[in-house]
């Protein structure tokens, strides 16, 4: 039995609309450069919390105004700190972290960056947490994980899910199934030399959950990169793999591409494209990241350009940084066709803007409108 605060039957209705002051709260604004990102740690651990505090105590553009050990905790504390992102834990007593944020979104919706153990058990979870509204989900330090490293994940990912604001995708995102799929594509209608190219980082994984599920069947392979704990990309592939006419899987050194098949990069690894017999294959390194990113865009989309020229079809989707704008614009100084997701459905306006502004995008369109552009590309691609 939960206990009654200020009046109020946590058990019977852990929060209403009414407990976070009469009206639903309006999406957030942008900060002002100037102004400190205000930060509420939300974990049950005492030593989780000191580990994230001096994280982002690196950061001069960052302040931690309060700690939670619990959802009731950080219920308060939102209410009286008004802080600008959380970062929240899973598995906490009383209310575990995915019906915290359920309800959080429901009535305050505020940036959230989920930090958790990323376990076998615990990644199921954390996936969850990006479909109901978390911006960005990072695995605690531990033995395994540098924490300088850490730390700058951390404040990067903080930055920038408080530019972002909350800026969920079209509510459509989160039907996958409630669609007509388009009707496959009659073999041999593309040459074996064409190839999609996908990119993204922050908001990426419900933007792909959106946009693969609304591609046909038979289309020329698709490779995606998207910036994701390495913990993530198999579990991202198997889920993207239940909502698409086609196969989705993590890639593997060597694997040959042919039609209907789309080919996530690993977590922790770079993906490339290289030619084998009249199409391509795939090349898995883990070279020295770029960007801070390892997978990144630009490996992918570079390697592309080079192999593919203006057979391919390019779009670089949400996320902070500018990962991905250099290899776009190399795949459009060789005839490549290539998109820009537009301002109004990013989640964060970081790496289509840095594409955009090197004039490397041929065209710029949300995302509800990403799968049909895709499909025009393709019919104008070498």
């Amino acid at each position: 039995m939960y206990p009654k605060r200020g009046g109020i039957d946590y058990e019977a209705e852990p929060w209403s609309v009414s407990t976070f002051g009469g009206e639903k709260a309006g999406p957030r604004m942008n900060l002002t450069p100037w102004k400190k990102i205000r930060v509420l740690i939300v974990d049950d651990s005492t030593l989780a919390r000191r580990a994230i505090e001096n994280a982002l105590k690196l950061d001069s553009h960052l302040e931690v105004v309060g700690h939670a050990k619990d959802a009731y905790e950080a219920r308060d504390k939102i209410l009286l700190l008004d802080p600008d992102v959380l970062t929240l834990d899973l598995e906490m007593p009383r209310m575990d972290g995915l019906s915290f944020l359920k309800i959080l979104m429901a009535h305050h919706p505020i940036p959230v960056v989920v930090v958790s153990a990323l376990t076998p058990q615990g990644s199921p979870k954390a996936m969850e947490a990006l479909s109901l509204g978390a911006v960005e989900v990072l695995g605690k330090p531990d033995v395994r994980l540098d924490f300088g490293e850490f730390a700058h994940q951390l404040a990067f990912s903080v930055k920038s899910v408080a530019q972002a604001g909350h800026k969920p995708h079209p509510a459509e995102i989160s039907e996958a199934k409630s669609f007509q799929v388009p009707p496959p594509i009659p073999a041999g209608k593309y040459s074996s030399r064409r190839v999609i190219l996908i990119g993204a980082s922050t908001g990426g994984v419900e933007a792909l959950r959106f946009l693969l599920p609304r591609l046909p069947d038979g289309l020329p392979p698709i490779l995606v990169v998207q910036h994701i704990p390495k913990e993530f990309s198999r579990l991202m592939a198997e889920r993207l793999d239940e909502v698409c006419a086609f196969q989705v899987r993590e890639a593997k050194q060597g694997e040959e591409l042919h039609p209907g098949l789309c080919l996530v990069a690993p977590g922790d690894f770079h993906l490339a494209l290289a030619p084998f017999n009249s199409g391509y294959k795939v090349r898995i390194t883990q070279s020295p990241p770029i960007h801070h990113c390892r997978p990144s865009v630009d490996v992918l989309f570079r390697s592309a350009a080079q192999h593919a020229g203006a057979h391919a079809v390019a779009a670089l989707l949400t996320g902070m940084g500018t990962d991905g704008s250099l290899g776009l614009q190399a795949l459009h100084s060789v005839r490549a066709k290539t998109l820009a997701e537009h301002e109004d459905s990013c989640v964060v306006y970081g790496m289509p803007r840095a594409a955009i502004e090197l004039g490397a995008a041929d065209r710029v369109v949300p995302l509800a409108k990403m799968p049909n552009a895709i499909l025009q590309a393709l019919a104008k691609a070498g």
